[in-house]
């Protein structure tokens, strides 16, 4: 199955987006506004988050939301429940499959790609 989104560019951040960011979470701890940002690498293009705000959260911002594609039809995923239940956000982190982004806090220099169905090892 091809994704036919790949090789398409992703929407670059603007400073109007951190309004879309998470400050408060019910797992993860509040998360301040002063944090240190670090960039992270998602399908290949380098974006800025904020260290320990979830991943799902900081893809968001930048108005990435579509995070994997399932495996029967290849329909797009995002974020659902954003509390780690439901599995639509799972990407491939640093290698790893099906990593639950709306709990996975960001650490600088993550590559993170979207998965598409169950996710490979890499």
């Amino acid at each position: 199955m091809s994704d036919p989104e790949a090789g398409k560019s992703r929407p670059a951040a603007s400073k109007d987006q951190d309004d879309l960011r998470i400050t408060e979470h019910p797992i993860l701890e509040n998360l301040s506004e002063d944090r240190k940002t670090v960039t992270i690498t998602i399908d290949g293009q380098k974006i800025q988050a904020y260290e320990g705000e979830p991943i799902a959260a900081a893809l968001w911002a930048t108005g990435i939301k579509e995070l994997r594609q399932t495996p029967r039809f290849g329909e797009n995923r995002g974020i659902y429940c954003g509390i780690g239940r439901c599995t639509d956000c799972m990407m491939t982190v640093d290698g790893v499959p099906n990593v639950r982004t709306c709990v996975t806090p960001v650490a600088d220099g993550m590559v993170i790609e979207t998965q598409n169905g169950l996710g490979r090892w890499s």
